[in-house]
């Protein structure tokens, strides 16, 4: 309990004290946009592992070499909140997150969001959801990774247990043709989810899989790729389970 009131002060403060922030890294973006981008990235990812130092999370992390120097479409399984912090403090490029509508109106935390392209996603609306895809399509076109968890929410089934993927999030890769990096994520929900509202030191394995070029899937693959990937995440957790 100790460790979730201390993750809990951090984060408040850290929003707090990082208003005047905001105004630094407004006025560095009417100079250089770039420049802005990445200090906001790198300001993040310190947030993050403050967090995760504090969570008492170690990890053994295989395959970061197969991400190529290009923008990718992360997909992963998604079990808990954490799996977000764990995985952004590792991306080099920009990289946008795709979160659920809800978390738009958190006050300060949307503005960091915003400022690292995280894209809101309302799950009830089909249309709102195929405009966040255009704006995803914009993004990698424009340099940005993006990262989707494709079950379309947290699975609170079985450890080993994958929801379906959703077919519609592999279209920011089918429509760019940028390559598809598979994250498997082993014992994420036992840092916090299984034993709310604890959070436990807890080893975790997370696993990089080889990029997937969609133009390079047998035409079948391919108007299936969110079955291809399931299966690939699968087979990955269970092995490192």
């Amino acid at each position: 309990m100790i460790r979730f009131i201390i993750v809990c002060i951090f984060l408040i403060l850290f929003l707090i004290l990082s208003i005047p922030i905001f105004l630094v890294e407004w006025i560095l973006g009417k100079f250089n946009p770039e420049k802005r981008d990445y200090s906001s990235l790198h300001i993040v990812q310190w947030a993050f592992r403050v967090i995760i130092r504090i969570a008492g999370i170690t990890a053994t992390v295989i395959g970061e070499e197969n991400v190529p120097d290009e923008p990718v479409l992360f997909i992963g399984n998604h079990r808990s909140y954490f799996d977000i912090l764990l995985t952004y403090v590792r991306c080099k490029r920009l990289t946008g997150y795709v979160a659920k509508k809800e978390m738009e109106k958190i006050p300060l935390l949307s503005t960091w969001m915003r400022f690292l392209y995280c894209l809101f996603l309302n799950r009830e609306d089909p249309r709102e959801g195929l405009k966040m895809i255009l704006t995803a399509i914009e993004y990698v076109k424009s340099g940005v990774s993006i990262c989707i968890f494709p079950e379309g929410t947290r699975n609170k089934g079985e450890e080993l247990s994958l929801l379906p993927f959703k077919e519609g999030a592999f279209k920011i890769a089918t429509k760019t043709g940028c390559p598809i990096v598979p994250i498997s994520l082993n014992h994420t929900a036992a840092i916090f989810e299984d034993h709310f509202p604890r959070i436990k030191k807890t080893h975790v394995t997370i696993e990089y899989g080889k990029p997937i070029y969609p133009n390079d899937l047998d035409p079948d693959v391919k108007k299936h790729i969110g079955n291809y990937c399931q299966n690939l995440i699968s087979e990955t957790i269970q092995r490192n389970a």
